[in-house]
Parts: structure tokens; C-alpha cells; sequence
């Protein structure tokens, strides 16, 4: 009943009919001012109840179930080992120090504001997945919203389900027409960031009924860097898109993705960063200042650094090695014409001006990547502008519709192989006569010698049925190399992944040619398992699929003129989970001015990484973040090599180098050196030696004694079979909670269970199965302060600490710490993880022996001094807690202790 009389001294547990539990802070008579979670409230004395805790039971020296004691303190425990780490999340692959060092990281307060730019295949998506299930288990996060490229949002869709049980809705025009209020009543998100801002600038009624719906708890943004400005140009649509959500307040936590945050330009990455703050961040705001405050706001992990549990690093450098070809008599005569028609096409193209030049320009360049690739990709290309050219007039006139950026590398890819086909004003005088002649050289090129090098390469080079991914950067070289894989290693050896699913001209079983569909995830789920020896990729592979499972070879059969596609297509093999060191292999001509470009940019690249090494503490790889500076330079400087030097087959080395030189002057300069320098030297990042001891050593398996000891004390009893656990749900479970099902089989604690992915959700035990997580709610719910246990040898405190400073955001609001008083005196401190650890050997103690006397004075004493001792070390413990505040939990007594 009410208390009305007795003082309530700081800290003592209360519960209000209206704002639930709660601890006074300060009772000043008829009012008393109480916390309740991360709120106070002041009400009156007679409304408060005095609650049961650890104090009282010691007072009383009454003694709790036992069983129900063990239970509340591993369920507080798991809970609060979970709320920081997200170890216990259900990911069907292993977990890593550095992603559940990042859900740390982030977790730490809320709402949280982050961009996470760690490499290619260190695993954003787990990372993502960590960071929400603790907010979604809780219901801190009710409404999430995820943006991504437009190919990318079934995977996120996809990875979250499997990993985690997230089900996220995907966002399409059609699906919305279909619901009354999608916005209004779907909970759980991802959409194209693309679809999303293009209804926005057309005003489309979409648009309003995403803008006014409620705000969103958390928003995650995969390859983020699309949220670019310009100090010319302007906002990219994508950004516009983010802030007109932050003005109207729709976004209250926000993380970011991407690998490239910095753009080259100061202005675009510090517009990027304004999302996280607007007063901290911006183009108009002092550079040192905003970079002094990224470690606040900007992680970024390397593969160089990232380890396992035992602190092993996992990835080794990847090898890459080149092997050359030379051309045809034939195959020279061709790209020597093809080099001069080029010549010529820009000789043209200079004495225009505005949109026309720049037109020309681009279509140059386009035919100039596809040479490079085969000549069949520009044959192919060829031929539908001769064709096109034929049938309009001499006069007509085109042009290219100015584009907002490509939101995947492979949508770039596809406006390159398109360039030709959209532009039918003719490059030159007479240009139908010069693609005739061209067309005419090539016609008896049947088989190339790159073609013919690869498969040596495959033959000689690898052991025999190797897994290798290759990648080409356009159809017509894909189909060739299908062909000749096929041709010879037999059909049925190779799968294909390109934009539109398709490819025409493809070798059939009994001989003759046609076309062939595939999608990305049957060719990517058939090479993985082993159903196909060969994948043969455009860039639709180079982003979003992971295909390290069995493979560790790599062939690029054509070099991509924008170098960040090279780490993107290694990051589909360099990632987690691979267990051979990488291997690739480069194919060029060294008779080519292109493979010269090539070997000058890298000698430029190495002495690039020499200097930042010295200016950094820690090694970073330098090449994938130069290109990504510097990708738009690099195209146009092989576009204008080729177009100097292309119509000699031997240019000379000295004329190329000192070309190159003056090309590439901008590139890696003192500036961006510095750049990256400042921007990397002040991230947070993840140091196995500095935090390594704190990384939780408890996985999945840790919480099957929990589990069954909560069933058995609600008279269910887990039966363990063969293919897993069975359980009986408890009745009253299923008359409260509908997502409890009667019967369970096959549960499983193994993450590396082989279990079918649409079975994990229900058959994976962690936090987010609806089992597990009513047993927790059950644990914490018992009244249970002070019990004996068994397997006990000295009394062991449980103990929670809470921030007494409100206001500041903590997501994590309790942490919870074990202690206990050795026979030498000393004390043990036990974090949660090692708490938990701790209470898995304990048991519960015999019920059918006498009843336990009343708890002495001592072990009051005794409470009183560990939680003097943990308040000692709070700050230490409680890291980002400003005033961190000690409450004891549970005790726990050895079974035949007589105090």
C-alpha cells in the first residue's frame, strides 16, 4: 500500500500506477521527485509503492526462489550484454569484433548520428543489422526507413530477413497505388533512394504522402557518397531528398554507408556530413574545426586492421599479377584505322562548340572504352550506328540529356554501351564510308587473341576445376568469353550476370547460337554452389553480391577506365568468409597505350601510398581512395592517351610518360594527400589491441541454459533431438503473445547450423525470436533479490549501472556488472559477457533441503562494499555515462553459506 510516513532515500525503488518503476531522487514530503527510465517526474507521496528490491530482501533477510534469482540475473545480463553489443542478433554468419564494435560504438547514445565508412566486404549489412535489432527488440525503433541503390534494395530486403527476422517492406509505385496509406501504415521500410527523390522533384502525389508521413526512429543510407554537392552544379537530387526529411523533422536517427565518402572536392564531403549535423558540418563552416569533430561522427574500418576474436588478422594481401597478349596482324591493322577514325572524330568534334562538342565527345569515349574491351563489343557497336546513321537524314541532330549520377557502377557501365545508339549526329564528313571500312577489318577477326590468352591462362595457371569470376565491362565480351569457356570446358561450365539478365548469341548444347536469360541471383547461387565453374560478370556483379564461398580467382578480362570498379569487383571475393588467400589476374597488351596508362597510374599510386604512410600512424590503403577522388579525372585521361597516341600500335615510352605527367598532375598531389590524411587521421576506427579485452566472448550457444531453465520453471521441459531442440510452448505464453507458436523443432544455437535460410527465423534462438524474448521478459519481470545456488563458492552481486544525468540520449539506458569478494580479499569484477559466463555454471539450489536461515548482516555488508567498489570503477565501466550510479540487483549465496 501507499507509504505516507516513511522518508524515501535517494536511490530507493518506487512504482507509480501511472509511470511504472522508478528510483526517488530526492523526497522533499508531500511531493517526491522520481526517475522514471530517462524521465522525472515529481508526484505525491501517497502515490507511491515502495517497491521490492535487493535493500528490502536484505533487510528482511528473507531468501527468493532460487531458480527465479538465477533466471533475473542471467536475463539482466544477456539483456545488457545485447543492448550494447548486438552479439546475441540472429546473423547467420559469424560476427566479428569490428561489427559488433561499430553497434557498439553507435548504440552508445540516442538518437544516434553516424557515417560508417569502412572497405568493401567487411559486412555493412551485419553491421546495420547489429546496430537496429537491440532498438527493435526494445521497440525503440518502430518506423526504419532504408535507402539504396534501386538494384540493391531486394538484397537489403533479403539479408535483413535471413540474418536478422527484420521484415522490411519494399517501396514501389505499384505497391503503393495498391494501399490506401502505405506511408502511413507500413512500419518498416526500403526503397530506392533513386524512386523516392524522382517522385519528389516531379511533385507526384507519392511524394507528399512520403514527406507528411510520421517521422522515421531510425533511417539507414547505403552508398551514401550519392549525397553529393557540388560548388558548381550544386546538390545532387539525393541530398536534396535528406534534407527537405530533416527540415520537416522526419528523421530522428540516421546511419550512413559508404566507402567513398570523400568525393575529392571538401565542399561535397562536408555537405555529406551537414546531414549528421548541420551546426557542426558544412561547405560555409571552418575545415579544421569539422574535421576535428569527425571522430564524433565518421567510422571507418580497413582490412588491414580487422581481426578475429583470438585477434588474427583475417585477410591477406591480394595478389595480382598480369599476363600480356599481343594483337593479330589483323586485330593491328583494325585498331590502327579505328585509332585513326577516333583521331579524327575529336579533330571534328573540337571545332564545335556547347552541347554538341560535349555530345561528341562522350560518344568518342564510349566507342574508345568499348575497344579497348574487344572487337567484337565494337563491332557490335559499330554496326548499330552504321545502321542507324543509313536511316536518317544527313542533317539529323541529337543530343544527350543531362543526367543525374548513376546510382551503381554498372548503370554507368550500361550509359556507356548506350552512348552510341542515343547520339545519331554524325562525328565527321563521310563517317558511314569510315564504319564500313572499319566493319570490313573486323569482319575476319573470328577469334581473339585475348580470348585465346584467357583460356591459356585458365588452362596453365589454375588447378584443375578452380572457380574463377571473370569480368568484362560490356555484353558483346561477355557473350565471346561464355562462348569460348564453353567451347572449351563444356557446356553447362559457365553462368552470366549483366544488367538486363540477357545475352544474345550464346553457344547451345547441340551447337547452334541464340539468345539466354539469367537473373543475378540464380548465376550468383549456382557459382557459390558449385553447379558452375565459371561466372562471367559485367559490372552488375561489382556491387551487392558475395561470391567468396568457393571462389578466390579473379580475371579481369578488360580494365574498366574508372579504377574504383577494380576494388568493387575484387570486393566481391575479398570479404568475410573467405578462407584462400586472393588471387588476380590482369590481361593486357603491352603494345597498348591504355596498359601504359595502366603502369604509369599504378607507379603513381605507389609513390602516393609511400608518402601517406609516412604522414599516418596507421596504414591505408591508398589506391581505392585515390580513384575514388580522382574516378572522372582518370576516365578522360585515357580517353585522351588513347585518342593521342592510339594510331601507333609501339608509341614511344618517353612521349607517353611525359603526357601522362602533365595529365595527371592533379592526381595525387600534395592536396589530396593532405586530404585524406586529415580525414582519416581523425576517424573513430576499430583497434583489436585497445578494445579487444572488452569484445564480448558469448555467442548463441550461451543462451541455451537460460532458455531451458525458463521453460522448465514455467513445467515445460526442452527436449534435445537430433536435428535440434523441442519445445512445448508454455500455455499462457500463446494466450498472450500470438507470435508464439505451440510447438517448436529443430531449435538451434549454431549460427553455422545447416539450416535452410527460410527455416533460420524460426529455428535460430536469439534475441528477436519470440520464443527467447518472452522468457527474458519473464526473467525480468520475477520479484527474485536474494537466492542461494549451487556450484557457488563465494557470494556473487549483480549489480546495474544508470546514468543519473538525464537528457543526454542513452540508448543503452542499464548496464549491467557482476562482482564478488575472493578468499584473498580481493575483488572480481565480471562485465556482463564474463557475468553471464559465470552464472552458466551455477545452478539452482536443492529444493527438498531445509529452508535457508535468514541472510545475515554480513552479506548487507558485504553488498554494501562491492557496489562501493563498482561505483569506483563506474566510469570505466559505463563508458559515456556522465554521472554513472551503482544499484545492486541480485545477490547470490552459495548454497551452504550460514551467513
Amino acid at each position: 500500500m501507499p507509504e505516507t510516513n516513511t522518508f524515501l532515500a535517494p536511490h530507493t525503488p518506487v512504482s507509480h500506477p501511472l509511470h511504472g518503476s522508478g528510483q526517488v531522487i530526492v523526497d522533499s514530503g508531500d511531493a517526491v521527485v522520481v526517475r522514471f527510465g530517462g524521465e522525472i517526474h515529481s508526484v505525491l507521496r501517497s502515490e507511491l509503492v515502495r517497491a521490492r528490491s535487493l535493500d528490502l530482501a536484505l533487510e528482511s533477510g528473507a531468501f527468493d526462489d532460487s531458480a527465479e534469482g538465477l533466471l533475473r540475473a542471467s536475463a539482466l545480463a544477456i539483456r545488457s550484454v545485447n543492448d550494447q553489443w548486438g552479439v546475441f542478433s540472429r546473423s547467420r554468419v559469424q560476427l566479428l569484433p569490428h561489427q559488433l564494435w561499430v553497434c557498439h560504438k553507435v548504440n552508445r547514445q540516442w538518437p544516434f548520428r553516424w557515417l560508417v565508412a569502412d572497405d568493401v566486404g567487411l559486412g555493412k549489412t551485419i553491421e546495420a543489422g547489429l546496430v537496429l535489432m537491440p532498438l527493435v527488440a526494445r521497440a525503440q525503433v518502430r518506423r526504419l526507413l532504408i535507402l539504396a541503390p534501386a538494384k540493391l534494395v531486394p538484397q537489403w530486403q533479403k539479408r535483413l530477413y535471413e540474418m536478422f527476422d527484420l521484415r522490411l517492406q519494399m517501396y514501389g509505385r505499384e505497391i503503393a497505388k495498391a494501399s490506401a496509406d502505405f506511408w502511413g501504415v507500413t512500419q518498416m521500410v526500403v526503397a530506392s533512394v533513386h524512386t523516392l527523390r524522382q517522385e519528389v522533384s516531379e511533385g507526384r502525389a507519392e511524394a507528399s504522402a512520403f514527406l507528411d508521413a510520421e517521422p522515421w526512429d531510425a533511417v539507414v543510407v547505403d552508398e551514401a557518397h550519392h549525397l553529393h554537392a557540388d560548388d558548381r552544379t550544386g546538390e545532387t537530387l539525393s541530398l536534396e531528398l535528406l534534407k527537405e526529411m530533416e527540415r520537416r523533422g522526419k528523421i530522428k536517427s540516421l546511419l550512413l554507408f559508404t566507402g567513398t565518402p570523400h568525393r575529392g572536392k571538401d565542399h561535397g564531403f562536408f555537405s555529406l556530413l551537414s546531414l549528421l549535423d548541420n551546426e557542426r558540418f558544412g561547405p560555409d563552416k571552418d575545415p579544421e574545426e569539422q574535421l576535428a569533430a569527425l571522430p564524433e561522427f565518421m567510422i571507418r574500418n580497413n582490412k588491414a586492421k580487422v581481426t578475429d576474436l583470438k585477434g588474427e588478422k583475417l585477410f591477406t594481401p591480394v595478389t595480382v599479377e598480369s599476363r600480356e597478349y599481343q594483337f593479330s596482324d589483323a586485330e593491328a591493322a583494325f585498331y590502327d584505322t579505328l585509332s585513326a577514325f577516333i583521331i579524327d572524330g575529336r579533330a571534328y568534334a573540337s571545332n564545335l562548340s556547347g552541347q554538341a562538342q560535349t555530345a561528341r565527345m562522350l560518344l568518342l569515349i564510349a566507342l574508345q572504352k568499348l575497344a579497348a574491351s574487344s572487337i567484337a563489343a565494337i563491332r557490335s557497336a559499330l554496326i548499330k550506328r552504321r545502321d542507324k546513321l543509313a536511316s536518317v537524314a544527313e542533317n539529323a541532330r541529337a543530343t544527350i540529356a543531362a543526367t543525374d549520377q548513376p546510382e551503381t557502377l554498372d548503370d554507368a557501365a550500361v550509359l556507356d554501351e548506350e552512348a552510341s545508339a542515343r547520339l545519331l549526329a554524325e562525328l565527321m564528313d563521310g563517317e558511314v564510308a569510315r564504319l564500313e571500312e572499319l566493319l570490313d577489318l573486323a569482319e575476319p577477326i573470328v577469334s581473339e587473341q585475348k580470348i585465346e590468352r584467357l583460356v591459356e591462362l585458365i588452362v596453365t595457371d589454375l588447378p584443375e576445376d578452380e572457380p574463377v569470376l571473370l569480368f568484362t565491362e560490356y555484353k558483346a565480351t561477355q557473350a565471346l568469353v561464355v562462348n569460348a569457356l564453353h567451347a572449351r570446358f563444356g557446356y553447362g561450365r559457365c553462368a552470366f550476370i549483366n544488367g538486363e539478365g540477357k545475352l544474345e548469341n550464346l553457344l547451345r548444347a547441340d551447337g547452334s547460337y541464340g539468345p539466354r536469360s539469367s537473373t543475378r541471383e540464380t548465376a550468383a547461387d549456382d557459382f557459390n554452389a558449385g553447379k558452375v565453374r565459371f561466372l562471367v560478370s559485367t559490372e552488375a556483379a561489382g556491387e551487392g553480391i558475395d561470391l567468396q564461398e568457393r571462389c578466390a580467382t579473379l580475371v579481369h578480362v578488360d580494365m574498366p577506365w574508372n579504377p574504383m570498379r577494380l576494388h568493387q569487383r575484387v570486393g566481391r571475393l575479398s570479404r568475410y568468409g573467405q578462407t584462400r588467400p586472393v588471387q588476380v589476374f590482369i590481361l593486357r597488351n603491352p603494345a597498348t597505350v591504355e596498359a601504359r596508362i595502366w603502369d604509369l597510374l599504378n607507379a603513381k599510386l605507389e609513390r602516393i601510398q609511400a608518402a601517406l604512410d609516412v604522414a599516418m600512424d596507421e596504414r591505408e590503403d591508398i589506391s581505392q581512395l585515390v580513384v575514388g577522388l580522382s574516378g572522372p579525372s582518370i576516365e578522360v585521361m585515357f580517353a585522351e592517351g588513347q585518342a593521342r597516341f592510339g594510331a601507333d600500335s609501339k608509341p614511344a615510352r618517353e612521349g607517353v610518360s611525359t603526357w601522362f605527367d602533365q595529365a595527371s598532375a592533379t592526381i595525387g598531389g600534395e592536396d589530396l594527400v593532405k586530404s585524406v590524411r586529415n580525414m582519416l587521421g581523425n576517424v573513430t576506427r576499430f583497434d583489436f589491441a585497445q578494445v579487444g579485452n572488452n569484445i564480448p566472448k558469448v555467442d548463441l550457444p550461451d543462451l541455451e541454459r537460460f532458455l531451458k531453465l525458463e521453460l522448465e520453471r514455467q513445467g515445460k521441459r526442452a527436449m534435445n533431438r537430433e536435428d535440434g531442440m523441442e519445445v512445448i510452448a508454455p500455455d499462457e505464453w500463446r494466450k498472450t503473445d500470438y507470435a508464439i507458436a505451440k510447438r517448436y523443432t529443430g531449435l538451434v544455437f549454431d549460427r553455422n547450423a545447416p539450416i535452410d535460410r527460410k527455416q533460420a527465423p524460426t529455428r535460430l534462438i536469439g534475441i528477436g525470436h519470440s520464443l527467447l524474448d518472452r522468457a527474458l521478459k519473464e526473467s525480468l519481470d520475477r520479484e527474485a533479490f536474494l537466492a542461494r545456488c549451487s556450484r557457488l563458492k563465494v557470494p556473487l552481486l549483480i549489480t546495474s549501472i544508470t546514468d543519473e544525468i538525464t537528457g543526454h540520449g542513452q540508448t543503452v539506458g542499464r548496464i549491467v556488472v557482476g562482482a564478488c569478494r575472493l578468499a584473498d580479499g580481493t575483488v572480481e569484477i565480471l562485465r556482463d559477457w564474463e557475468l553471464l559466463k559465470r552464472l552458466n555454471l551455477v545452478g539452482a539450489a536443492d529444493e527438498t533441503l531445509p529452508s535457508p536461515q535468514a541472510a545475515g548482516q554480513q552479506l548487507t555488508d558485504l553488498a554494501q562494499d562491492l557496489i562501493i567498489h563498482i561505483g569506483k570503477n563506474a566510469r570505466e565501466l559505463a563508458e559515456g555515462m556522465t554521472r554513472p550510479s551503482v544499484r545492486g540487483e541480485v545477490l547470490l549465496v552459495p548454497e551452504d553459506d550460514d551467513d
